[in-house]
């Protein structure tokens, strides 16, 4: 009849949130899924969240600086796309603001610019209007700025 369903003490939970943190940034929001996948009570959870704080394993604005470096250098995602994803995992947007001016501007320009003509080059579309919704479709979707988007589009594509 029951589950057998492994419980945890505060210690020991304690011990696995800190090996869980230390392997990669996390935020509030994956802590609390991952105490809440281990059974833990709110009680529980709330006195391992602030031990996390208090030994520094848990730092959200840490969390938003290492996502925004790590979307923007290997996905290449635009600022807007950045800001949706940090916003669904519930990080506030003072430390939105603070991820994002990690991107150096003339940093973020060049990688917009080479995202778009590797792309350009590589749309087999033979109609024009075509091509360019679907370069601008691409572009919007990876979180790039509309002016950006447009602009581009209209200077390359012609």
């Amino acid at each position: 009849m029951f589950q057998n369903v492994k419980t945890f003490t505060v210690d020991e939970a304690k011990k696995k949130l800190e090996y869980y943190c230390a392997y990669q940034e996390r935020c509030h929001q994956e802590v609390r899924q991952k105490l809440k996948s281990m059974n833990m009570i709110p009680e529980a959870s709330d006195v391992i969240i602030v031990h996390l704080l208090e030994h520094n394993f848990l730092n959200e604005e840490r969390f938003a600086k290492t996502f925004v470096r790590g979307k923007f250098n290997i996905k290449k995602w635009g600022k807007h796309r950045l800001t949706r994803e940090l916003k669904r995992k519930d990080i506030s947007k003072y430390n939105v603001n603070q991820a994002l001016m990690e991107i150096e501007n003339d940093e973020y320009i060049e990688v917009f610019n080479y995202l778009a003509e590797k792309k350009a080059l590589l749309l087999k579309e033979k109609d024009i209007y075509k091509k360019k919704k679907k370069l601008i479709d691409y572009l919007l979707y990876r979180g790039w700025e509309s002016y950006l988007v447009y602009d581009k589009v209209n200077e390359s594509i012609k």
